[in-house]
């Protein structure tokens, strides 16, 4: 598992990083994002930034609503997956519990059948 770890960095993750970069560079310039539709030129709800934190920022974001969209859609299999693990480890023990009792019963059955 470690080698597919390390050949994802290599073919995924490391191109990706350095787009990430080249990015960055290339949109260093500031820009100014108007959260007022009504009023763009109001200084209050306006941020002056480089571009690449806001491209930055919305890759953030857009990655933690992902992450969280698919972590509550998948709720309802691992509610699943703990139910059967539940119910694995009672067969797990009833089972347990039947090889103790035939071997304790097993010793007192064979003796009668050699008489």
């Amino acid at each position: 598992m470690t080698r597919l770890k390390k050949i994802v960095t290599l073919v995924i993750l490391v191109p990706l990083g350095v787009l990430l970069i080249v990015l960055s560079v290339a949109n260093r310039q500031s820009v100014t994002l108007a959260l007022n539709p009504f009023r763009p030129e109001d200084t209050v709800l306006s941020l002056t930034a480089p571009f690449f934190l806001f491209l930055m920022l919305s890759l953030i974001l857009g990655m933690l609503i992902g992450s969280l969209a698919t972590w509550w859609t998948q709720g309802k299999y691992r509610r699943q997956a703990r139910i059967e693990a539940r119910e694995a480890i009672k067969w797990h023990n009833e089972a347990d519990r039947q090889k103790t009792q035939s071997t304790v019963v097993a010793p007192a059955g064979s003796a009668l059948s050699r008489r």
